[in-house]
């Protein structure tokens, strides 16, 4: 089935590319513009988008990889006060 008209891309386009970053480097996220390039493509105007998501996700290699599940538990940019904020506390 055809998911992006404007680039041609099919279902099975995408899961040989999902399935094919899987084998070269099982740490690796999947993104939709590493899908993208890996198809030497580019996307275009993005009405696809629901679409191409739903397709990836049904793929059964797309899984993150367990040791990097948890890297939202752990402090990020939103939940760590900025440096600014912390050195106007101080003075």
């Amino acid at each position: 089935m055809i998911i992006c008209h404007c680039q041609n891309i099919t279902d099975h386009d995408i899961h040989s590319a999902i399935d094919w970053m899987r084998a070269a480097d099982p740490e690796t996220l999947i993104t939709p513009g590493k899908i993208y390039h890996a198809l030497g493509k580019a996307a275009d105007c993005g009405g696809c988008m629901p679409l191409f998501l739903g397709t990836m996700r049904k793929n059964q290699n797309l899984e993150v990889p367990m040791h990097l599940r948890t890297l939202r538990d752990g402090a990020t940019q939103e939940t760590r006060p900025c440096k600014a904020t912390r050195k106007s506390s101080t003075t």
